[in-house]
């Protein structure tokens, strides 16, 4: 089952945060979100699919962020309260191979995993805004 809302929790909705989000939260970035991305990170319950931990260890390994992704969710993790989604891998598998209008595997994988938590994801991507009806941005 997902993680959108459980009886008993607060109903703040759950808000996964894409790649791009987790790193301008790490580096004080505020500014470069938009003024809908910050209010949902604000009145959210934040997530991450763990696939943000391998994309930005691939940055890192490559020299396009200089931090590792553990140190990143760590931050996240204390300062905002980000957890990683436990969502089982088969559910999030399941909406991926529904999501055609991409090539990029790790947005694929992201998107999915919002989708299988019935969360909304805050992204700066057009191409996900376009098509992914849980966008924020």
């Amino acid at each position: 089952m997902g993680q959108g809302r459980v009886a008993g929790q607060s109903e703040r909705p759950l808000i996964h945060l894409d790649t791009h989000v987790v790193c301008w939260l790490y580096d004080g970035a505020v500014e470069k979100l938009s003024t809908a991305a910050q209010a949902a990170i604000r009145g959210g319950r934040l997530a991450v699919s763990p696939l943000i931990e391998l994309e930005i260890t691939y940055l890192h390994e490559i020299g396009r962020f200089r931090d590792e992704a553990t140190t990143v969710l760590g931050v996240l993790a204390g300062h905002l309260g980000v957890h990683v989604s436990q969502t089982p891998y088969a559910q999030i598998v399941a909406h991926a191979v529904e999501i055609t209008w991409t090539r990029d595997a790790f947005d694929r994988l992201i998107i999915a995993h919002a989708a299988a938590d019935r969360a909304q994801l805050v992204t700066r991507d057009s191409l996900i805004r376009a098509h992914f009806p849980g966008a924020i941005w």
